[in-house]
């Protein structure tokens, strides 16, 4: 038996955005920090944009919709990713004041702590947020 994980760790998701500038301006905005990496297209508007993020330097890319599979679809679907953030609440309420849209309102998942939402950002993917107990044992493990 093969004891090695095949999914090891989340390493980036990417949004996409018809107005990478805007969409990097609000991503900074919200996160208090400035993309690491940028990269231009052959016109010379940003086309890329990325972000670390968190406990373990996770990736956030923005991407220019031009660039986006042909499946992809303009509007939110498909899997949520849930970010942990230690006040879900006031999460809640800043990305709402920035304009995003609640997609899913505050549920409790149980009565083990574990507490998700998800809006939809002003580019139109949808960002989870998720107060997850589970996550503060592994970092602090």
């Amino acid at each position: 038996m093969n004891n090695k994980q095949t999914l090891r760790g989340f390493a980036t998701i990417s949004y996409w955005a018809d107005d990478v500038e805007k969409a990097k301006a609000w991503y900074s905005d919200l996160l208090g920090i400035a993309p690491y990496f940028e990269r231009s297209g052959p016109d010379g508007q940003l086309v890329y944009a990325e972000f670390r993020v968190g406990d373990y330097q996770h990736e956030l890319g923005l991407i220019d919709r031009r660039y986006a599979p042909a499946q992809a679809t303009a509007g939110p679907g498909g899997a949520i990713m849930y970010w942990h953030v230690d006040d879900i609440e006031a999460t809640l309420e800043t990305l709402k004041s920035m304009g995003a849209d609640e997609y899913e309102p505050l549920i409790s998942r149980g009565d083990s702590g574990f507490i998700t939402a998800s809006v939809t950002d002003p580019f139109g993917n949808v960002l989870g947020i998720m107060h997850n107990p589970h996550y503060l044992e592994v970092l602090n493990s």
